[in-house]
């Protein structure tokens, strides 16, 4: 971060507050309700619910990401940590090999703190934590670890949007920049393709608690994110009208000013063939319409391609 600024969590390490997190946060493993499944297993004692996880998080890999978005990327990448398995499951899921299949490696605090002060030393700009919901009080005692060993970056809280409140308030004043999905507005897409019919419900608490906290997207001189929400939405085939629905929610509930990524990318993967409605690549056309009546909503903070950070991205692969 720029001389003068330093994230949240510092001033809360400072104070005692981010020790007293951590063992709040630990607390709700032994009957683990961090996340609307509220599975009620005891993840100390390693048993496993929906996002098959137990006391250990569980890492895919890490490394400067230049896939992400421009104001995360800036020059030296967004330090990414992949958590295996997830707590939501969408059977189109791009990553399924990691989300639903659960590769990686099982990690210690120690170790996930090692990992947060390697992607610092090579030049990233944030740690950015993508698929995070299952983990929160590991990661809280990962960065107590780390903040003592010197870590100073910004944290990214990479959601599926399917966050629990009360979880999010153990991260008031930790997280500097929210960036959730918002997938469904619809109670049955949620439940056909994630078999959670309350993923609209729980999305709205979420991004209304992550937008209470951290406000609008605030962008440095440089182009680089320093604080705010950041909502990403994947535009579905056939789903413009949930788009559009969830769109005028962001303008009117959270703000105008919401940064948002309205992305195109969708392609079958995962279990994504065995639904009609997701057997296709999203049309060129349906993307368009989706933009313009995003921009009608009332949205007007988009991302833009960032085509020389996708090329830096794919170079390194």
């Amino acid at each position: 971060m720029k001389k003068g600024e330093e994230p949240g969590y510092l001033a809360l390490y400072r104070s005692g507050e981010l020790a007293r997190r951590v063992k709040s946060a630990r607390q709700l493993l032994a009957s683990c309700e961090l996340c609307p499944r509220r599975c009620l297993v005891d993840r100390l004692r390693d048993k496993r619910g929906v996002c098959r996880t137990g006391e250990q998080p569980v890492v895919a890999s890490y490394n400067p990401h230049f896939g992400e978005e421009a104001s995360l990327v800036g020059t030296g990448g967004s330090g990414a940590v992949f958590f295996s398995n997830c707590n939501l499951l969408c059977v189109f899921c791009q990553n399924y090999e990691i989300s639903h299949q659960g590769e990686g490696v099982a990690m210690s605090g120690g170790q996930l703190a090692a990992v947060m002060l390697s992607l610092q030393k090579q030049g990233c700009h944030n740690v950015n934590l993508v698929t995070p919901s299952h983990v929160v009080p590991q990661i809280l005692e990962a960065l107590l670890l780390a903040v003592e060993r010197g870590l100073v970056l910004p944290l990214v809280y990479n959601s599926s949007g399917y966050d629990r409140v009360e979880t999010l308030q153990l991260l008031d004043g930790v997280v500097d920049i929210y960036m959730p999905d918002f997938k469904f507005w619809e109670q049955e897409s949620g439940r056909r393709y994630a078999v959670a019919s309350d993923y609209p419900e729980q999305a709205r608490l979420a991004i209304g608690e992550m937008h209470r906290q951290v406000g609008d997207l605030i962008i440095d001189d440089d182009g680089v994110a320093r604080r705010g929400l950041l909502v990403r939405h994947l535009v579905m085939p056939g789903g413009v009208g949930e788009t559009e629905a969830i769109m005028r929610f962001l303008a009117e509930k959270v703000s105008p000013a919401t940064y948002v990524n309205l992305m195109d990318q969708y392609h079958p993967c995962g279990r994504a063939g065995e639904f009609p409605a997701l057997a296709e690549p999203l049309a060129h056309e349906e993307y368009q319409e989706a933009v313009r009546i995003t921009r009608q909503a009332g949205i007007s903070r988009l991302e833009k391609r960032d085509l020389a950070g996708l090329f830096r991205y794919l170079g390194s692969l």
